[in-house]
């Protein structure tokens, strides 16, 4: 079983992934905000170990767009920051499980344990919508049965149709789900991406509905 562990603290990621490897889980460490972030989002994780303090892009931001963007896979949350109202902003961010530190690793393990037993009462991580299938646990796409090799944002752009099939997205609202952005240059790149799914998959796999967005036809409706 696949673990993110986010920590930017070496001797406390260092005692801590000795400790998961010793229990039989295979431990993915990073130690800074972006890269944490762009990880967690395309990598195959069982539960993600996130500590808030990250230098680059603080935990509660990262956490913030996950859940935006639909990722659902657990999470556990280190912070030295032990306030209620702290513990508060990030189970509304959508943290699973909150710990603060300094902690015990056996408590981080059974902690994580109840995650994971929860996690697979959840519903099943495949949906589908259209000609498109999409399977949240192993990252992949699937048009008419056939399997899709997408970047990470086209896979996230999927992902978001398929989840509200015959919604129409507005271009900035893809953007800020996406890709995190709201610039000027936002509605030219999302335009960019749905140009590239349609050559991928058909020219009519994702409708345009001028002056308001885009939509994926729920066939199954």
């Amino acid at each position: 079983m696949r673990l993110l562990l986010a920590e930017d603290d070496r001797d406390i990621a260092e005692h801590t992934k000795a400790k998961l490897e010793a229990e039989g889980y295979i431990v993915d460490h990073l130690a800074t905000g972006p890269e944490v972030w762009e990880e967690g989002e395309t990598g195959d994780y069982a539960a993600i170990i996130l500590d808030l303090g990250l230098p680059g892009m603080d935990g509660l931001s990262i956490l913030k767009r996950w859940r935006a963007s639909g990722l659902d896979t657990p999470v556990l949350v280190l912070t030295a920051r032990g306030s209620w109202m702290e513990r508060v902003d990030g189970f509304e961010a959508g943290a699973d499980d909150y710990l603060p530190k300094p902690f015990r690793s056996e408590e981080l393990v059974a902690r994580l344990k109840a995650l994971l037993r929860r996690a697979r009462g959840r519903p099943s991580p495949i949906k589908s919508a259209g000609r498109f299938v999409v399977d949240d646990q192993t990252r992949r796409v699937t048009y008419d049965g056939q399997p899709l090799d997408l970047t990470a944002l086209e896979y996230r752009l999927v992902q978001l149709l398929v989840s509200e099939p015959g919604r129409v997205f507005d271009p900035i609202e893809i953007a800020r789900r996406v890709q995190g952005r709201d610039d000027d240059a936002a509605k030219n790149s999302v335009e960019a991406m749905i140009a590239r799914l349609r050559r991928k998959t058909d020219p009519e796999a994702i409708e345009t509905r001028r002056g308001f967005g885009y939509v994926l036809p729920d066939q199954n409706a």
